[in-house]
This record gives C-alpha cells, sequence and structure tokens, in this order.
C-alpha cells in the first residue's frame, strides 16, 4: 500500500462525464479524495507527482483475454503444441506486457490445462507481477464442438476445453473448476459445423443443459460467462440465468428484447475481427473470411448499440493471445472500434473499458473509476484519449502505470525471445500481428 498524490492531472474519471483539472490522494491503495486543482493539502512525507499537461484515468481492463495461450497462429498450434509447464512460465512474462500498456486488470474465461488459477495466485501473491486477474478454467463445450471444429474430440479435454455431454458430467466438471478455485465459468454456446447454412454459429447447447450449469455454479457462488454467436444462444443464455455474454452477435428484435429486460452485460469483443478484416492481407488471411468478419461488426453494431442505450452494460474485451490479437499491442482496439462502428463517444467508450469492465474482475463499485473508496488502480498519459480513443495504443504516451497506488515499472526488461521447438506450427496467419508493424 502507497500513499500518492496527483496534482493538476487532466482527470477523465472513467463514467463518461467530461474531463476535469484536478487532484487526486491515494491512501493505502485506495482514492482517498478527488477534487479540483489545489482542494487537496500535500502532506509530509507523502510522494507527490505534478501531473501537469498529462491526462489521469483508470487503467484499462480487458474483459476477454487469454493469457495462457501465447499468441498461436492455428488451432492446430494451440491444441497440439504446448506444455503446460511452459505455457505457465510464458503466461508469467505475458502478463507484464499488458502492464505496460495500460492494462490493470483482465478477465482470461478459459486457459490451457486450468492455468489461469496458478497465473492468477502468482500474480495476487507477489510472485510475478501482473494485472488485477479474474479467470475461469476450461470451458464447457459439448461435443459439437465450438470454433475449432473436428479438433474438438467427443469426450475428454483438448486445448481450452472439457467435453461433458450429460447433466451428471456439466454438474462434475462445475464443481471440480469451483474445488480449483475458478473466479468464472466459461460456455462455448456456440459453435460451427462443415455444412454450416446460418450465419454466425449453432448452438451446441439445451436450453435445459445451459441451466444446469448456471444452476450448478450459482448455487457455489460462481458466476457463467458464454460465447454466443446466434440469436437462439443469446437469448437462452440469458433464460438459464447466465451473468455475461461474449460476442453477442445476430440478435433479432426478440433476442434484444430479452436482453435488455435482463441487463446483462455483453463484451462484443470485435477487435480480433477488426484486426482481421483490417489488417489480414499482412497475415496471408483470406480474402472471403476478412469480409465475413468485417460484416459480423457492421451487422451487429445498430443492435448492440440499442442495447447500450437501454442501459444494456458493455464491456470491452481485445481477445488478446491470438496471433491476432498479439499481448501489448491491441487493447485500445475495442474502445476505437465502439466509437467508430457503434458511434459511441470517446468518454463512453473509455467508461466500457474501466468502470464497466468491474463486473469482470468482480470488483463492481471497487475499481475501475476514479472516486472515493475505489481501488487506485491509475493510468497517466501523455495525451487526450476524451479526443481521440486511438492514442491509448501509444505506448511513448504512456507515464506511468499505478496497481493500487503502487508504481509499475514501465521499462521492457525481457531478454530477446528466441524460437522454441515445437512451439509455433501451421498457420491461419503467417505472422504475429504487432501494433508496429502494421501501424509504425
Amino acid at each position: 500500500m502507497h500513499d500518492l498524490l496527483i496534482r493538476n492531472a487532466s482527470i477523465i474519471d472513467g463514467t463518461g462525464q467530461a474531463a476535469f483539472d484536478g487532484d487526486l490522494l491515494v491512501r493505502d491503495g485506495r482514492i482517498a479524495s478527488v477534487g479540483s486543482v489545489g482542494s487537496i493539502d500535500e502532506e509530509p512525507d507523502i510522494q507527490a507527482v505534478d501531473a501537469t499537461g498529462l491526462t489521469l484515468m483508470p487503467g484499462l481492463i480487458d474483459a476477454h483475454c487469454h493469457i495462457t495461450f501465447d499468441e498461436p497462429r492455428s488451432n492446430d498450434e494451440l491444441f497440439f503444441h504446448r506444455r503446460a509447464g511452459l505455457a505457465a512460465i510464458i503466461a508469467a512474462r505475458n502478463v507484464q506486457r499488458l502492464l505496460r500498456a495500460g492494462v490493470t486488470g483482465f478477465l482470461d474465461a478459459d486457459c490451457i490445462y486450468d492455468l489461469g488459477v496458478d497465473v492468477r495466485d502468482a500474480i495476487e501473491s507477489g510472485v510475478i507481477e501482473g494485472p488485477r486477474m479474474s479467470t475461469g478454467g476450461y470451458a464447457l463445450l459439448t461435443s459439437v464442438g465450438g470454433t475449432a471444429g473436428q479438433l474438438i474430440p467427443d469426450a475428454g479435454t483438448r486445448g481450452y476445453a472439457k467435453i461433458v455431454s450429460s447433466r451428471a458430467e456439466i454438474t462434475t466438471e462445475v464443481r471440480r473448476q469451483v474445488k480449483t478455485g475458478v473466479d468464472w465459468i466459461k460456455v462455448h454456446v456456440t459453435g460451427l459445423i462443415p455444412r454450416q447454412r446460418d450465419a454466425g454459429e449453432i448452438q451446441a447447447w439445451s436450453l435445459d443443459e445451459l441451466r444446469c450449469v448456471c444452476d450448478t455454479a450459482h448455487e457455489l457462488g460462481v458466476p457463467v460467462v458464454g460465447h454466443c454467436r446466434n440469436p437462439t444462444s443469446i437469448r437462452n443464455s440469458v433464460r438459464a440465468g447466465m451473468d455475461m455474454i461474449l460476442h453477442a452477435t445476430f440478435m433479432d428484435e426478440p433476442t434484444l428484447e430479452e436482453v435488455i429486460e435482463a441487463k446483462v452485460p455483453l463484451v462484443p469483443t470485435f477487435t480480433f475481427q477488426a484486426n482481421l478484416a483490417d489488417y489480414g492481407d499482412q497475415v496471408g488471411a483470406n480474402p472471403d473470411l476478412r469480409e465475413v468478419f468485417r460484416r459480423e461488426i457492421e451487422d451487429s453494431a445498430q443492435t448492440l448499440r440499442r442495447a447500450y442505450d437501454a442501459g444494456v452494460p458493455l464491456l470491452c474485451g481485445s481477445e488478446s493471445g491470438f496471433s491476432l490479437t498479439p499481448y501489448g499491442d491491441w487493447h485500445y482496439r475495442e474502445l476505437q472500434v465502439f466509437v467508430e462502428a457503434l458511434g459511441l463517444t470517446p468518454l463512453q467508450a473509455i467508461s466500457c473499458a474501466t468502470r464497466e469492465c468491474a463486473v469482470a474482475l468482480g470488483l463492481a463499485g471497487q475499481v475501475g473509476e476514479l472516486a472515493e473508496g475505489q481501488l487506485a488502480d491509475l493510468l497517466l498519459f501523455d495525451g487526450d484519449p476524451a479526443a481521440d480513443v486511438k492514442i491509448l495504443g501509444e505506448r511513448s504516451r504512456i507515464k506511468a502505470v499505478y496497481i493500487g497506488g503502487r508504481a509499475i515499472d514501465l521499462e521492457d526488461r525481457d531478454p530477446p525471445r528466441r524460437p522454441i521447438a515445437g512451439w509455433r506450427t501451421s498457420a491461419y496467419s503467417d505472422a504475429i500481428l504487432r501494433r508496429r508493424d502494421v501501424l509504425d
């Protein structure tokens, strides 16, 4: 815990309100006071920072990240060429890349080898340095599979997936994950099949099965998040009592009405699609696939905006962890899509990436806003994100990142990484899509 006084900053408080010039006091890891310039007295022996010309805002929270994947270029690479021990060691390095990008919290809803709990506990105990983290374990799938098609077996585990085929198996796996210490249960509600006819994906779970997941998890005090890319999956997930929905694309009118009534938080996670659409040519992506992903954003943007206007929380998630969304490079991109495709103001988008995302950490009302009593997870930035959220991706503008009022070392001290035998294999993209490679 550290006491800190930041003076003369342009403060974006995370609520969507206009920025104001002010001071902020941190005591014992939490925000003790926020006020106008000069309203907070400077005390002896307190660390003071002059933030004249800088923006002070809550640290970014990424509500959809895969920290254990290590940027695979294919599902084959992710499922068959990862080792549990090495994946955990590499994840411990990659969480630091999030911090240096201004990300002070993230949700890893599913992971390979159930490693998320170990990474989270290593961060919380101070073994490694990283953002605040909440985590799931294996994603629950039926034998229909998820987005990896026939790479998913009919039983057992593979990659991030645990295949369940009955109420007894669902209950057993949810209870096992809760015993392990997960913060969330993740369900891959929709998936792809070889002769796909409908837009989006098909629903791979019955309503009764989804209720079984939610009832079992909720009885043990753990929330449930679902991957949903079609209207019936979203509607049934809401009816089953799901606590958050990833993607939530291809909604129809009846589904939108139920989402609005339930006010279930949505995490569209358009960053992956936006990167493939805009930069797919640089990573060898199929032009037809690029167009499909571009259309998913265009076809869903208006519906998601209507949900937002009706009071449904929208959260920012980057899907970082793949070759198209590497760690530390694209966490700002979802804000950009919210502004450009959904028509949110930059301040509204910032709120979606800070205050609204607190629910993904299990810390709603405790983090993501610059207000008295909140945890002092802060980003001090050279520039005005309220004018252009894209500048949040410019690493050189980040002047300080604080977790609980403690300053993070922003210098990248990692030695150059060399190839690991068997770790990188066949490609659905031919390169890692680093922001600096496509924009600098």
